[in-house]
């Protein structure tokens, strides 16, 4: 590897030979990561790859088999991630560490709280906060609860826990999965704030656009190994997604359109507490997008669709069937198949194995007989769905919760796509998932549509929307407010509609 120039900032982070296996796994294998002070470092590779395990041993969660960590030139071994943070670590988890019925001052000085005669300082606390919040470009309101602010919010509560800390360097696992295009550009605007007061950045992400916007380097893993080590400034997409997979991956690929048939899903006059008087449908043969910013009505209506949300008005059809008031169970049996937007708490039972989850939803029909599940039938089932969609699982007997996110993505989309249901509704169908694995997704998705199924698609993703679906509609504030043909749905447009520069629509057919 080539030397560090000599007027390189001096390393923040080290990690030299770390090797961590799991039973069946070689998860690490013998990884160098030179991090440098001030600097956004993104780490990059395939679910799977060994990222996340990385960044356990870093933080003092997992201990490496082989291998050596140093912070700022002095070598470290950390017990657990409290001795990590004594050592100016911190990192922000996927599934945020908060407490939603706290403040956010609460939250914030949460085990590190200002004391004033051996009483936690209130006043003090909010005073921090508000410190930090000014200086580092964090706005957020010392007193709110943080059950109620929106998931860009929360972000900010983790980071200024962080900082509240002292933390030097930051780990931010998947930062953006979850954030609107707005507020993830708001986060790389703090982070690049951060770097510049000398403080240390490892990013690990999917994103490539953010990666190239926001990064200085890139470090790429493939199957446990260090694969690219990339100057972000002279590499470009395709590079990075070809030292990812291993292959050259075509990104953003606009696909062809359908040739659509009857209809499958037909929605009238759709209210409920979040969603008014939403007119749609999707035909065989036909993929609908659904555009908007978070929080205007999108997973609500999917919900409802999906018999999850009471509906107060209107009527649904399936196949010209009405499904207004039927059960989720009875939506499933008529021939709906459904992804969710939260992976873990709707659509996976994680404490069960990868096998019974990949069974559900078949376990009474092609798996069973004369009322009992052949275990045999449940194993091959899933190996097939394993193969298929690329999940990496040591075995399909392994707890679904052992998965990374992006690969229990891959098992819930896979076990919704068996169904080979009339209509598929899905939300986020490639969030948190890798570049390799969304163009699987993508070409599943699109095969689906070819044989004949209707798909309602929900998306944050809008070069996924305009890549896939036949039909655009955009939602903001509850309402169903444009609906664009696919040659006419360019990402200005729907950015326009999305901001509610649009006429009310017509009825979405």
């Amino acid at each position: 590897m080539t030397p560090p120039p000599s007027d390189a900032p001096p390393a923040a982070v080290e990690l030299r030979g770390i090797t961590k296996r799991f039973p069946g796994t070689l998860a690490n294998d013998a990884v160098d990561l030179t991090v440098r002070r001030g600097e956004i470092h993104a780490l990059m590779g395939e679910n799977g790859a060994g990222k996340s395990t990385l960044m356990s041993v870093l933080y003092g969660m997992e201990r490496p088999d082989a291998g050596s960590i140093r912070i700022d030139g002095r070598e470290v071994s950390f017990a657990d991630p409290g001795a990590a943070m004594a050592a100016g670590l911190g990192m922000v988890h996927q599934s945020f560490k908060l407490f939603d019925s706290l403040t956010v001052a609460e939250n914030v000085v949460y085990a590190a709280e200002p004391r004033r005669f051996g009483l936690v300082d209130r006043s003090a606390a909010r005073r921090r906060v508000r410190e930090l919040a000014e200086v580092h470009g964090l706005a957020v309101d010392p007193d709110a609860r943080v059950g109620e602010l929106p998931v860009g919010l929360r972000q900010r509560v983790e980071i200024l826990k962080l900082l509240h800390r002292g933390a030097r360097t930051l780990i931010l696992d998947e930062p953006t999965a979850v954030l609107t295009p707005a507020e993830a550009d708001a986060l790389f605007a703090v982070l690049k704030s951060l770097a510049a007061e000398g403080r240390t950045v490892i990013l690990v992400t999917h994103k490539l656009r953010e990666v190239l916007e926001g990064s200085d380097r890139v470090t790429v893993l493939r199957d446990g190994r260090v694969v690219a080590r990339l100057r972000t400034a002279g590499t470009t997409a395709d590079e990075i997604a070809a030292a990812m997979t291993g292959r050259a991956v075509e990104l953003d690929r606009v696909h062809a359109p359908g040739t659509p048939a009857d209809v499958v899903l037909g929605v009238r006059g759709l209210t409920t507490d979040a969603v008014r008087e939403v007119e749609l449908t999707v035909r065989a043969g036909e993929i609908v997008g659904i555009a908007g910013v978070a929080g205007n009505g999108q997973s609500e209506l999917v919900e409802a669709l999906a018999g999850l949300r009471p509906t107060a008005a209107g009527q649904v059809t399936l196949r010209g069937e009405d499904i207004t008031h039927a059960s989720a169970t009875e939506r499933r049996a008529r021939g709906l198949a459904y992804v969710p937007e939260d992976r873990h708490a709707v659509g996976t039972a994680p404490a069960a194995s990868v096998a019974d989850n990949l069974a559900m939803g078949h376990h009474r029909t092609s798996l069973s007989s004369r009322g009992l599940l052949s275990a045999a039938a449940v194993r091959a089932h899933a190996l097939g769905l394993v193969e298929r969609f690329g999940i990496k699982a040591a075995t399909p007997e392994v707890p679904a919760s052992a998965l990374s996110g992006g690969n229990l993505q891959k098992l819930l989309i896979g076990r919704e796509l068996a169904h080979e249901a009339p209509l598929l509704l899905v939300e986020q169908p490639t969030r948190g998932v890798d570049i390799g694995a969304v163009q699987n997704i993508h070409d599943q998705l699109i095969a689906y549509r070819d044989a004949g199924h209707a798909v309602l698609l929900v998306s944050a993703e809008l070069s996924e929307i305009r890549g896939l679906a036949d039909r655009v509609l955009v939602m903001y504030e509850g309402r169903v407010t444009a609906t664009y043909p696919k040659d006419e749905a360019d990402e200005r447009t729907l950015g326009l509609a999305m901001a509610g520069a649009a006429a009310p629509a017509e009825v979405g057919d």
